[in-house]
């Protein structure tokens, strides 16, 4: 079956009403946290996907029981301190930064030495990120050229909480300090950057002995040693990231209209949304509701007739952080320049995003000045390829974000377009094809 998807047509108007699949973040978190929990904890709506399989396969490596249904799915946890720690364990977090760095936190106790891989991406990713303040309770690790998987972690059973300030705004570091917090006697004091609080929402839902204070541009995160944990029966919502690709579709497409059901709308979470708004997209949230610390509505977005370039304020980044390459789309057909900037953390995920944004623009005719952290791109209203316009997209280290933005390109802006790599979806949204051919039918 061939690994390619041609599109060689702009998709037409529709009016749909969509489910995508469960939230990433907060499926691989619902298997950490069960993993720990005294009893057996329930999930529905699991997202699927290879990153989500993935942290399956990590906890049942560590001596817990898992079945997975795509009806509903058990865990069945042995308590905080449940895992078997075998000789020679290696984990393979294959694509997944998320689960790579979070169960990194939950091993700083480990017995024995235990092998951390992952995929030809993962492995270009930096590590020490989580590694120089795990090895501050007391872990020992050792990482390819100090930086990067394979890795190997000593665990100590005699960890001392720390004091660390986290001021890149990555949730995977600060999750991870949390749970190695979570093993430590005595209180782990960190200061972060503002960046998504699934973490910290499951802890205060689970009533673990977390608190955290909100400052304008830090929070100040206190945890204490974790005795037990409730088993968490979680139906869970669907993901704001992969919502985000049918978003700005709608947007783009003229006489369109999709609502979007069940969704994650955590505050940190929704900066595609805020952004949009800025640039005159209409998404309205309806049916809001509050589900475990989490809030969740239906989206509904309609084709966007004037699109206004913005000035995107850097508060914005964390929380539209994987969302920006097809935001860019967005830019691309508005009226005016648009600056993105302080947008280093980009060029951190599965591929250098912020280069991958350029080329895409590139082929779409849109001008642009790139640097290493920051993005000037001069919109075009009128915005549309020729027929025979050919753009190829490879190489692209599979980064699954790549491919989907690039579909979307081609699905917006028309031409001939050849994306290969087809398969590299399977990471984050599986489903996310067939979801295309429901609005184009």
């Amino acid at each position: 079956m061939s690994n390619i998807v041609k599109i060689k047509n702009k998709i037409g108007n529709f009016k749909k009403t969509i489910t995508v699949p469960g939230d990433k973040s907060l499926s691989i978190r619902w298997v950490l946290f069960s993993s720990l929990a005294n009893g057996t904890s329930t999930a529905k709506n699991l997202l699927m996907s290879e990153d989500v399989l993935a942290a399956i396969e990590a906890v049942k490596k560590l001596g817990i029981k898992v079945i997975i249904n795509k009806k509903e799915s058990k865990i069945f946890g042995k308590g905080i301190d449940g895992y078997k720690y075998k000789k020679n364990l290696k984990i393979n977090a294959k694509n997944s930064g998320t689960l790579g760095r979070l169960i990194l936190g939950l091993l700083v106790n480990s017995s024995n030495t235990i092998h951390l891989i992952g995929d030809k991406s993962l492995s270009k990713r930096d590590f020490s990120r989580v590694s120089e303040p795990l090895s501050k309770f007391g872990a020992k690790f050792r990482l390819r050229n100090n930086n990067f998987l394979p890795l190997k972690i000593n665990g100590s059973s005699n960890l001392k909480p720390i004091k660390y300030s986290e001021n890149k705004g990555s949730a995977q570091c600060k999750s991870s300090i949390i749970f190695a917090a979570m093993r430590t006697e005595g209180t782990t004091i960190i200061k972060a950057k503002k960046s998504r609080n699934h973490t910290e929402l499951l802890c205060k839902y689970l009533k673990l002995p977390i608190r955290v204070k909100n400052f304008k541009n830090f929070d100040k995160i206190e945890v204490n040693k974790v005795k037990k944990i409730k088993t968490l029966n979680y139906d869970i919502p669907s993901d704001i990231s992969s919502s985000a690709f049918f978003i700005v579709l709608t947007a783009l497409s003229k006489k369109s209209e999709l609502i979007i059901k069940n969704v994650n709308i955590n505050p940190t979470r929704i900066g595609i949304i805020t952004i949009l708004k800025k640039m005159g997209v209409r998404i309205i949230f309806k049916n809001q509701k509050t589900y475990k610390g989490e809030k969740k509505a239906d989206i509904k977005i309609v084709s966007a007739k004037n699109i206004k370039a913005i000035n995107c304020p850097p508060k914005l980044n964390s929380g539209a952080i994987d969302e920006f390459l097809v935001i860019f789309l967005v830019a691309a057909k508005a009226k005016g320049i648009s600056y993105f900037r302080n947008l280093s953390e980009l060029n951190q995920k599965e591929s250098p995003r912020l280069k991958w944004a350029e080329k895409i623009l590139t082929n779409l005719g849109v001008k642009t000045i790139t640097s290493n952290d920051s993005i000037k791109i001069y919109g075009n209203p009128n915005l549309n390829l020729s027929l025979d316009k050919r753009v190829i997209i490879k190489n692209y280290l599979k980064d699954h974000r790549v491919f989907m933005a690039s579909l979307i390109a081609a699905l917006s802006f028309g031409g001939k377009w050849t994306i290969h790599d087809k398969d590299s979806i399977n990471t984050s949204f599986p489903d996310f094809l067939k979801i295309i051919g429901k609005l184009k039918k």
